[in-house]
């Protein structure tokens, strides 16, 4: 039972069934916030470092990814050293930190709950902590739209990617994506502060998400499927339209899901004040409403336990083989 894989199995079974209970902590340790710290003082220094910005940002990139990933480890092996089943708890919560399956549903619920109250004011407000983009002038139509799109992107890099990381390479991995991924939401911009340091942060991303977003072109339309709204369509829809997005992953997601629901998504947004025109996804068979956000969250739920016993199950059929060879 010590076996490494199923303690994984173990491990990230006991992480995504706390999440799916209580959600994702907000409290000032959370290992994601503290990684934003160091990036943020990490920025601070290499800034007055005298090299190129951009050899700045693969310093930043590199320290903070391989710190995470070398932290973890050490924690892991104090942990696993000290006492076995501490060991297995301390894995369990980094995997728990890593995944947001409750968090992002409950945060577009509450969307969805202020538009049907029908006060804009406070859905942009609550929109606005789950997105990137400007939401001060969003009307109701614009506020679903950028809510579906982040449920669908949160699949990808809430849920499956940071599952997917686990499973290849434990809790230091899992950790190590989610440094990833925080260096893009904090540096990945292209705007005149960040095009040359986040670079590299954004690169990464990219290829991290490249085969987590490429599993979800078939798990979106298989979750779908199981919801009751059909998997050819939005099949159809990922593979059409999953390579507009400027973005080499984030396209994949949305089109799966605006497949599924027969919606339109993309368009026009604003970022810091600039006008960025998205490439239109998915075809308008129906409109936009408040039962979209509702039935995304459906999919998000489905498509996350549908990735985690998956995921077991490929495990377990590898060590399975392993032992009949």
């Amino acid at each position: 039972m010590r076996d490494p894989a199923y303690i994984c199995l173990i491990q990230v079974a006991i992480a995504f069934i706390v999440d799916i209970a209580i959600g994702d902590p907000q409290w000032s340790y959370h290992p994601v916030r503290l990684i934003g710290r160091a990036i943020e003082s990490a920025e601070f220094t290499l800034r007055r470092l005298p090299v190129p910005e951009r050899l700045s940002g693969i310093l930043l990139t590199t320290l903070i990814v391989l710190g995470t990933y070398l932290s973890i480890s050490a924690v892991m092996l104090v942990a696993g050293q000290w006492c076995f089943l501490y060991g297995v708890i301390i894995g369990a919560a980094i995997a728990y930190f890593t995944i947001s399956t409750k968090s992002l549903a409950d945060e577009a619920k509450k969307v969805m709950t202020l538009l049907k109250e029908n006060d804009l004011i406070s859905a942009r407000r609550a929109l606005s902590q789950i997105v990137g983009r400007d939401t001060d002038r969003l009307n109701a139509e614009q506020i679903i739209r950028a809510c579906v799109e982040t449920v669908a992107e949160g699949i990808v890099d809430g849920v499956v990617s940071p599952l997917f990381y686990f499973f290849v390479g434990g809790p230091a991995a899992a950790m190590a994506y989610k440094a990833v991924n925080t260096l893009d939401s904090m540096v990945g911009y292209k705007n005149e502060r960040y095009i040359r340091l986040g670079w590299a942060s954004a690169r990464l991303d990219d290829m991290a998400n490249y085969i987590p977003a490429r599993i979800c072109a078939v798990l979106i339309p298989a979750a779908s499927f199981l919801c009751g709204y059909g998997f050819t369509r939005s099949l159809r829809i990922a593979f059409r339209d999953g390579r507009k997005h400027e973005s080499p992953n984030s396209g994949i997601p949305e089109a799966a899901i605006a497949g599924a629901l027969g919606v339109q998504l993309g368009g026009e947004s604003i970022y810091q004040g600039e006008v960025v025109e998205k490439p239109f996804i998915g075809d308008a068979r129906n409109q936009l409403t408040l039962k979209a956000i509702d039935i995304a969250i459906k999919i998000l739920y489905v498509a996350s336990t549908l990735f985690l016993i998956c995921g077991i199950g490929v495990v377990v059929c590898i060590k399975y083989f392993n032992i009949i060879v």
